[in-house]
């Protein structure tokens, strides 16, 4: 992120009763959520329980495939390089992200690089989950985007 990346909102994710995160996103000067895919921004997951990395990655799958048609290949293959950038967490773990535009997406995991997945397509599936218009989390991407809603 550049240096001058802003603070654009937060949200936390219930489900079903249970609190699974609180979300927070960092954008460049520049951002606009109407053209996520060309700016660079940060979003960062704290969460509030303990959550194995395999139900991660598949629940990330799913919420991708419910926002967009994705071939079974593609699926296999995005959920075999996310798997080892994450690791099973616990209450107070982060997990973040970085949209690098036109090149993929990065992955820390409480501060520490874990690797990227060097595919735009897969970024903008990813980050679609929470920031995409058709999210099945409506409340948190208005308050992840902000003022940055166009």
């Amino acid at each position: 992120m550049p240096a001058a990346a802003r603070f654009a909102g937060e949200g936390r994710l219930t489900w079903w009763g249970f609190t699974v995160y609180d979300a927070r996103l960092w954008v460049a000067p520049e951002f606009t959520s109407r053209q996520l895919a060309r700016h660079a921004f940060a979003l960062e997951l704290t969460y509030l329980r303990n959550l194995r990395a395999d139900d991660i990655v598949r629940t990330t799958l799913e919420e991708m495939r419910r926002t967009a048609d994705i071939p079974d290949d593609t699926a296999a293959r995005w959920a075999a390089q996310l798997r080892p950038l994450l690791r099973d967490v616990k209450t107070g773990d982060r997990i973040a992200a970085v949209n690098r535009p036109g090149r993929g997406a990065a992955f820390f995991v409480n501060g520490k690089t874990t690797g990227d997945i060097a595919d735009p397509q897969f970024a903008q599936r990813f980050f679609a989950i929470w920031l995409a218009p058709t999210t099945s989390e409506p409340g948190l991407r208005a308050a992840l985007l902000g003022d940055t809603v166009q």
